[in-house]
């Protein structure tokens, strides 16, 4: 009797909703068929939220932008209300259960974390706008609660890591191979690659630099005799396509960034004495700083602008004489120190720069790209940017988190209990060299595509030092690539 109930029960709700959804459709009311995934993505919420918070990772790379013009509002659709949701139940959980893994909290880059986003609050309060500040803080707090406090409880499990990192991967490969297969009927002419990564991507820049963040984990993943020979082909393959984005993107930043992510590679390869490698760089400062007069006389001299041809691309990175591009970057930074030196402790507040940075460009300093408005985006510095917002404090923060998540890394690779996770460490750590050097000449952590996997990936470089390490490793080297 009980099974027949529940059968006639089933059979009586779906006829029901059926008859009112045919009620509503014929009152043209569309959204009361959205109302079963809602109780299900409900369901989930209370009674699974990891799969909730692994399923938007997965859409993550596919989403776009929603402006509402009634409101004045954008949204990206459909993860940023889940992650909003997600937060909020977040803090709902810790203050009903009160307690949180004192370990995680105890960890540097916990440390450093909270820091920041203390700062940042006390920087909105004092913000030239304030509304646009709260805005963006609360962004970069449903971002960070949801991808580093909620997500590292679930890396106690290697397999949930491993997860992770190929849902992202999978999805993002479809997403590249969808944006190359549009930008080759076109002939992946350089000036195309600018926009055809939209509506998933702001511009060809935050696209390639949310690729080379990746990369790094997957050809230690192809290379991993631990794997299975069809997962090591398939990583072989995402990071083929990686590489192929990132080449057809057109960024010079993110070539530079791969560049110096394998100059990083062989440091730890060779395992050179990091005293040798500050005093190295102590040194190269030391010497543009004595001769920076002569090394500008001779960035001026190089007049290739950006260009169709690899070759010539590549050498207009160092252009500073004719190239609109760099020109302008160079504008906005001088711009961002100049309110740094005007307000050098508080700065103007989160996410106000580009609506005050007009009147601190000179003159001299404009390009053919400059408006007198200054309404076309942000420092493009994930340095300066802050320095410019939130003061010293604001730039020393983030700076000394994004040191103790390379010197993380580097301790995880040498540490973890695991051969897979010292390679999913080595990786990660080597991406995170790509975003810190991407990240002289953008920013992107206002973006969704950046967020998730720089959260994600700093939280399971915490999860694996507090949870899968050890001093037994410490003597771990760089294990053969087979």
């Amino acid at each position: 009797m009980t099974e027949k109930f529940k059968i006639n029960l089933l059979y009586g709700a779906s006829f029901a909703f059926i008859a009112l959804n045919v009620l509503f459709i014929a009152n043209e009311i569309y959204w009361f068929m959205a109302l079963p995934m809602a109780l299900v993505i409900v369901y989930f919420f209370f009674f699974s939220l990891d799969k909730v918070v692994l399923a938007i990772v997965f859409l993550t790379p596919f989403t776009f932008k929603f402006r509402h013009e009634g409101m004045g509002f954008t949204v990206d659709v459909p993860t940023e209300p889940l992650i909003v949701a997600i937060m909020g139940l977040f803090f709902l959980r810790l203050i009903y259960e009160g307690n949180y893994d004192r370990k995680l909290l105890r960890h540097p880059i916990t440390i450093l974390l909270i820091i920041n986003l203390a700062w940042m609050f006390v920087t909105s309060v004092t913000s030239e706008i304030p509304l646009v500040s709260f805005k963006f803080f609360i962004s970069r707090l449903w971002f960070v609660v949801t991808f580093y406090f909620v997500l590292i409880q679930l890396f106690k499990q290697p397999e949930k890591i491993r997860l992770f990192l190929w849902l992202f991967g999978s999805a993002l490969v479809l997403i590249i191979l969808y944006i190359t297969f549009k930008h080759s009927a076109f002939g992946f002419d350089r000036q195309v690659g600018t926009w055809i990564v939209r509506p998933f991507f702001n511009d060809h820049t935050n696209y390639s630099a949310v690729i080379a963040l990746v990369a790094p984990v997957f050809i230690f993943m192809a290379f991993n005799s631990k794997y299975s020979i069809f997962r090591q082909r398939v990583a072989l393959i995402f990071f083929a396509v990686f590489i192929m984005g990132i080449i057809f993107s057109y960024s010079r930043a993110s070539w530079v960034s791969i560049a110096v992510a394998f100059g990083t590679f062989w440091i730890l390869a060779l395992k050179i004495d990091y005293k040798l490698i500050f005093a190295v760089l102590i040194l190269i400062a030391g010497t543009a700083f004595l001769f920076q007069e002569d090394i500008i006389m001779q960035l001026e001299r190089n007049r290739q602008d950006s260009s169709g041809d690899f070759r010539e691309h590549a050498q207009s990175i160092t252009n500073i004489s004719s190239d609109a591009s760099n020109l302008e970057r160079i504008n906005r930074w001088r711009a961002a120190v100049r309110m740094f030196e005007e307000r050098p402790v508080l700065g103007w507040g989160p996410g106000t720069y580009q609506m005050v940075y007009a009147p601190f460009q000179l003159s001299q300093d404009h390009t053919i790209i400059t408006t007198n408005f200054g309404d076309l985006g942000n420092a493009h510095s994930e340095y300066l940017g802050p320095l410019a917002e939130s003061g010293l404090p604001g730039m020393l923060s983030f700076m000394a988190m994004a040191l103790w998540v390379i010197i993380t890394g580097v301790r995880n690779f040498k540490r973890a209990h695991t051969r897979e996770l010292r390679w999913i460490s080595l990786g990660l750590t080597l991406g995170f060299v790509t975003y810190f050097t991407h990240g002289f000449l953008n920013n992107f952590l206002d973006t969704d595509k950046a967020s998730v996997p720089f959260w994600g990936f700093m939280a399971i470089l915490v999860a694996i030092e507090v949870y899968h390490s050890g001093e037994r490793n410490q003597q771990s080297v760089l294990p053969k690539i087979t």
